[in-house]
């Protein structure tokens, strides 16, 4: 069974530093799950894209099938959910070229 690398977008990370240990320790539990079956949580009508429910906030990331990577990119409320899945979207080819970057150092060091 294929394994999937998890990565995190900077928007991502910038956004965990407003969360609590506990958040930590279930997203690491998500990001576990994720590894090994990468096609889990809601898909949001693209099968690329889907969404993690942590109590009331969604971890939303991306499946990146060709690098067999999982890119971790927003947290949000339910109110927010929405336009955040709009500018995930908008932000694909972004999304796109700062993993690559990512998996580029990674392979030089």
């Amino acid at each position: 069974m294929k394994k999937y690398k998890i990565y995190h977008s900077y928007f991502f990370d910038e956004k965990l530093k407003n969360y609590d240990s506990e958040f930590f320790r279930r997203l690491d539990k998500i990001e576990d799950q994720l590894v090994e079956n990468a096609h889990q949580g809601d898909p949001l009508n693209i099968k690329w894209f889907r969404e993690k429910r942590i109590d009331e906030k969604r971890v939303y990331f991306i499946i990146y099938e060709d690098l067999g990577a999982v890119f971790m990119v927003a947290i949000s409320g339910k109110k927010d959910q929405q336009k955040v899945i709009n500018t995930v979207r908008l932000l694909f080819d972004s999304f796109r070229k700062e993993i690559e970057n990512l998996i580029s150092k990674e392979s030089l060091s």
